[in-house]
């Protein structure tokens, strides 16, 4: 059979077409755990292309990239209820810290690997859905003063979000991601950098990925679960639907860093007003870099 006929017609069915391309291009294979899929050689080498160019503009706008832990406390997320409602069922949990061969197994069932009883952790953990709540616990001891300002940190890694509907590269369960980070001094500041940082990710669309994109700011109702304004680059698939390529948001209230005493401190004081930090956080993920 031709590779024309072991793909369906776009015509026909979009999202057949989308799944028999990814397979015939030899992109990935699935996962041992429903909804993960494994980025074959073709696969990765795509996102890695991307994100080279990508880290290149990052950095030329004055960013340096930092890792923080995947794993932090739930309590983090109890602090900022409003940022997680977005995706609190999707966070994966941690509750024990080893494993045990279960003892009653029956005859002939073989060897069993459970978790053990007596490892079950005092606090549960989460696996890294997003990492907004462990690096503003971080940029509360590094920022001090105002001369610490503005903090601009990028960082590339893994997410774990589980997903009701998976599809390769649109929806997974794992997905690797660059998510920037940075603290401001003024609303005004945290502003410019959030368009700023809009305006590297359409360059990457247009003159990287030749793929035109529209920008704008997110309704009410479709902003990021805690952030005061959210814009967006989307493109316009070939089924007439728009695909979110990223966002970079702007919290400019003063709410998310005061739950993790950001926002206690004085960074500067004029006419007897200090003046509180505001952030700004942007994101792009490989679920997004080949639709």
């Amino acid at each position: 059979m031709s590779t024309t006929q072991r793909i369906t017609k776009r015509s026909d069915d979009f999202s057949k077409w989308y799944q028999d391309v990814i397979a015939e291009a030899d992109m990935v294979d699935a996962g041992p755990v429903r909804g993960t899929v494994i980025l074959k050689p073709f696969g990765f080498a795509v996102w890695d292309l991307l994100k080279e160019e990508l880290d290149k503009r990052i950095k030329a706008t004055g960013h340096t990239n930092a890792y923080f832990p995947m794993l932090f406390p739930v309590s983090f997320l109890s602090k900022e209820a409003a940022h997680v409602e977005g995706f609190a069922k999707e966070c994966a949990v941690v509750t024990h810290h080893r494993l045990r061969l279960r003892a009653d197994t029956a005859e002939g069932e073989g060897p069993v690997i459970e978790p053990d009883p007596a490892s079950q952790l005092t606090e549960p953990l989460i696996i890294r859905p997003t990492s907004e709540t462990v690096i503003w616990d971080a940029f509360s001891r590094w920022v001090r003063t105002h001369k610490d300002l503005p903090l601009l940190i990028n960082q590339w890694a893994n997410v774990v979000r589980w997903e009701m509907r998976t599809r390769p590269f649109l929806r997974t369960t794992e997905f690797l991601w660059q998510e920037g980070h940075t603290a401001h001094a003024t609303r005004a500041e945290a502003l410019a950098e959030t368009h700023k940082m809009l305006g590297v990710y359409k360059d990457v669309c247009e003159t990287v990925l030749a793929m035109p994109v529209t920008v704008g700011r997110k309704s009410p109702s479709e902003k990021f679960a805690g952030a005061d304004e959210t814009l967006t680059c989307e493109a316009l698939m070939q089924n007439g639907e728009l695909r979110r390529w990223q966002t970079s948001r702007c919290v400019v209230r003063r709410q998310h860093t005061a739950t993790f005493s950001c926002a206690s401190r004085r960074v500067s004081v004029q006419a007897g007003h200090s003046r509180r930090r505001r952030r700004t956080s942007w994101a792009k993920t490989s679920r997004r870099h080949l639709t």
